[in-house]
């Protein structure tokens, strides 16, 4: 019951909000999307693995007190912030927010949320990566709170379907958001840490999670050794990971994904079902995968626009 009540308040915080509109700042800053393209752009032609950490970034801004930009404050003094978080602590590339704030605020001061920056960013990323485009609807505010604590509120890669869809149904979104939305390991490295519960010490019965390709779960080993493993080990999320296809869903189907969560798609009827379209068509990922990021990036809880995105005004 607690569980059902924290939940019912979590969705009707983050339903509250400012309605959001696709021409929000057409008349206060006409050049914002484009000002916060080039940062992106430019950053990753410097370092391929941007893309991936800007759309990692929008996520897990969004799944903790809606997309409020919390996910890029500071931690300071005695409060610990959502990025110092044991999910976050792997999250890279603010300085490409940071670098398209500073060019907005030199366009139109005051104006731009950094929450809209982020959303804006992770659409660039997934377009420069070969993905599809679509219209953000923007006029998120920032958020004045972030915790570190709360960062445990994160879908964790070791989640099974049950757990998977009650994170995503406690935000508003469904099993069909949750399938599609997955297919953002397509781009991306994840650390050994991710996936070691799936190669070593699986259970008190088996080392290696049977439902992982056996020739799939010696490579891993290999790289990531029970013992003595580099902090930095860790492997691409597909042999694609700087393009944004639908080569995960076929990974899927192979049983040659990392995570536990990743696999639990197959769990459930309906999302095991969207793997295989998914799977079978990049095109039917790619309207999936548009209308969910919308869905998802439309959840809101901020109250002011940041003058730095990395502390509250």
């Amino acid at each position: 019951m607690a569980a059902l009540l924290s939940s019912l308040l979590i969705f009707s915080f983050l339903s509250l909000g400012t309605p959001l509109s696709s021409n929000y700042y057409q008349k206060t800053c006409p050049n914002a999307e484009s000002i916060i393209r080039k940062a992106v752009t430019d950053a990753t032609k410097n370092d391929k693995t941007v893309p991936a950490g800007l759309l990692r970034m929008h996520f897990h801004d969004c799944f903790v007190r809606g997309c409020d930009g919390s996910v890029l404050l500071n931690s300071k003094g005695k409060n610990k912030a959502e990025k110092d978080g044991p999910p976050n602590v792997s999250l890279h590339a603010f300085y490409v927010i940071d670098n398209a704030k500073k060019a907005l605020e030199s366009a139109c001061p005051r104006v731009v949320s950094c929450a809209d920056i982020l959303a804006l960013a992770a659409r660039d990323a997934v377009v420069l990566s070969g993905g599809p485009s679509w219209d953000v609807p923007k006029g998120r505010k920032d958020g004045r709170t972030s915790k570190a604590s709360e960062s445990t509120q994160l879908p964790a890669p070791t989640f099974n379907i049950s757990q998977l869809q009650q994170s995503f149904s406690q935000r508003g979104l469904s099993l069909e958001d949750l399938a599609a939305l997955s297919g953002a390991h397509t781009l991306g490295f994840s650390h050994c840490s991710s996936f070691n519960n799936r190669i070593h010490n699986f259970n008190s019965t088996t080392d290696i999670d049977p439902s992982l390709q056996p020739s799939f779960a010696a490579s891993l080993r290999r790289v990531c050794p029970a013992k003595n493993n580099a902090k930095t080990a860790g492997v691409p999320m597909d042999p694609s990971s700087t393009t944004f296809d639908n080569t995960y869903y076929k990974l899927i189907l192979q049983q040659k994904v990392l995570f536990s969560s990743d696999n639990a798609l197959l769990g459930s009827p309906k999302t095991k079902s969207l793997v295989s379209k998914f799977a079978s068509s990049k095109d039917a990922f790619s309207k999936a995968f548009v209308k969910s990021m919308i869905k998802m990036s439309s959840i809101t809880g901020g109250q002011e626009i940041r003058k730095d995105c990395r502390v509250v005004n």
